[in-house]
């Protein structure tokens, strides 16, 4: 959800919290206890028979209490993150044409139908918990609908990507006024009688549903791109708690102007800004539609959508809002601009700057603020420095020429992985390395914020070239078929492992006891985790330090 961060420093000037997400590339709910560690057999091979090896451990998983208390601080950290966005989008909402200019109209109503300030305040308060139930009602209904193997199917899919991509461009034509997004008008209608002819709470509900849906032609592409946001997760909870933090920022100012009045005459007037306001969004919905895109291009192997084009569509969508904002460009509901303002000049130098930051990017700096976002960097067809990683080194005199399903899996820049598991143990134990299990996705955001952020530290990429074999597992591929003899049932997925995503997707649940991306598990040629496997780790200091500790328990057996 970094776009909005973004959208919220171009709109308020200030950026707020980056909203990263951890994939989840799960296809069943899968819920795991705190158990013993069970003592892995030993083996001279890495997965001979994957269908006894593996499959016979499913009721025993090997995870520690500590790799449990990592995955919950992760998924109540990912539900914070998709509140906060919620919120975002909440108070977004609130500026649009459709609703701003109905919190005087609505005051004003409880106010004369109360008879009296403190019931005019109680009714305000219904009012705004009848938004709340109504929202977050909705919420529920898309995790009843999808249920949380469906949210996590939508994350990894290159369909639902692509559906999303599409869903975010109309969204974004919305915004630009080519046209409006309406219910049945005799749905509306239906509710406003409602509305109109209900008495007490029932009366007060029905006019929280009436702004619901005649605002939704503003609030509609807003509640559908959290939604699309909170469901690519993949935590069962995270459609209601988006839509909690969405309807409790929309709530709050009707409520705050029914208590404080003064609150409703320090707001500024109604006028074109607040089309400004919506257009711009129309801009930033753009922008994130083309994450999505990328997501498709990665799971599909496509291989067309490069860093380099994301970056360019990019820096044109925020020199355009630039220009937007200094009234160069008018759309078909836009007012005339005669001067520009002082707020407007001040947003249109950070869409500008933005821009500009993001140029170095086409030749092959980090760009660290779209670490996650766009494209990985070993989509990029021409690098300035030559490789792109501080820490990037030649593979050793005996690492094989090509590695199996290289022709489809890309490694980071810099680095130089196996995508196979037996073949990476098979060199691990030929050259007497650890091995270094990346449990990633193409659609993991956390993964490329890792290789981005993380990885091209000089001294982490030092120990994982050096001292570790990287095996990169990939749980989300689906175009990569798995040859009969690895096929089996997983008792944990309900399905045959009939991929090289849903292979690696049981391996890393049956034996490590998590679904969840990125995965990072330090073992021996045993392949018993040396050290707690790990999640995602933004401090390269406290990574490096984490690879050493790995590295030592190895040494001393």
């Amino acid at each position: 959800m970094k776009v909005l961060v973004i959208g919220l420093f171009l709109l308020f000037g200030s950026v707020t919290c980056a909203l990263a997400q951890e994939a989840d590339t799960s296809t069943a709910d899968l819920e795991f206890t705190e158990i013993a560690p069970e003592e892995a057999p030993k083996t001279d091979t890495a997965i001979v028979a994957p269908a006894t090896t593996i499959t016979d451990t499913t009721k025993k998983i090997t995870t520690t209490s500590s790799d449990a208390k990592a995955n919950k601080a992760e998924k109540e950290k990912t539900l914070w993150e998709t509140f906060i966005a919620g919120l975002v989008g909440g108070f977004l909402a609130f500026l649009m044409p459709c609703i701003f200019p109905m919190v005087p109209l609505t005051i004003s109503y409880f106010t004369k139908r109360a008879g009296s300030k403190s019931k005019g305040i109680g009714q305000a308060l219904i009012y705004g918990l009848s938004i709340i139930v109504i929202y977050v009602a909705f919420g529920l209904l898309i995790t009843v609908i999808f249920g949380s193997a469906g949210l996590n199917a939508l994350s990894a899919s290159g369909l639902f990507n692509f559906l999303f991509f599409i869903l975010l461009v109309v969204f974004a034509i919305s915004f630009f006024g080519a046209f409006e997004i309406t219910l049945p008008s005799s749905i509306v209608n239906k509710i406003d009688n409602k509305a109109d002819n209900s008495k007490g709470l029932g009366g007060i509900f029905f006019m929280a549903a009436s702004l619901a849906l005649v605002s939704f032609s503003c609030t509609g592409p807003i509640i559908g791109t959290l939604l699309v946001q909170a469901s690519s997760k993949g935590e069962l909870l995270a459609p209601a708690i988006g839509m909690f933090g969405f309807a409790l920022a929309l709530a709050l100012p009707f409520t705050l102007s029914a208590i404080f009045p003064g609150f409703l005459s320090s707001m500024p007037k109604s006028g074109g800004w607040l089309n400004s306001v919506k257009v711009c969004l129309g801009f930033l919905e753009l922008a994130l539609a083309l994450k999505f895109l990328s997501s498709a291009d990665l799971a599909w192997h496509w291989e067309w959508f490069d860093r380099e084009i994301f970056l360019v569509l990019w820096i044109v969508i925020f020199t355009l809002m630039g220009i937007y904002l200094l009234g160069k460009i008018k759309f078909s509901h836009d007012s005339d601009v005669p001067f520009v303002s002082v707020p407007r000049l001040f947003f249109a130098i950070l869409s500008f700057s933005f821009a500009m930051y993001m140029v170095p990017g086409l030749w092959g700096a980090p760009v660290s603020v779209l670490s996650g976002l766009a494209p990985p960097m070993n989509t990029q067809d021409f690098i300035l420095s030559g490789n792109g990683s501080s820490g990037s080194s030649a593979a050793s005199a005996d690492f094989p020429a090509k590695v199996k399903y290289s022709e489809s899996l890309k490694p980071p820049v810099g680095f130089h992985p196996f995508f196979d598991l037996d073949e990476g143990l098979e060199y691990a134990k030929k050259v007497g390395k650890p091995v270094l299990l990346d449990f990633t996705g193409h659609t993991c955001v956390n993964c490329r914020r890792m290789e981005d952020l993380v990885w091209v530290d000089k001294e982490v990429a030092r120990l994982i070239n050096e001292e570790y074999v990287l095996i990169q597992l990939y749980a989300d591929d689906r175009n990569i078929k798995m040859p009969a003899e690895k096929v089996h049932y997983s008792d944990i997925l309900k399905r045959k492992t009939d991929d090289l995503g849903y292979w690696n997707l049981d391996f890393q649940a049956t034996r490590y006891g998590s679904n969840a991306q990125p995965l990072y598990v330090l073992a021996g040629h045993d392949l018993n985790p040396l050290v707690p496997a790990q999640g995602a780790i933004f401090d390269a200091k406290e990574y490096a330090t984490y690879l050493k500790s790995g590295l030592a328990n190895f040494k001393s057996k």
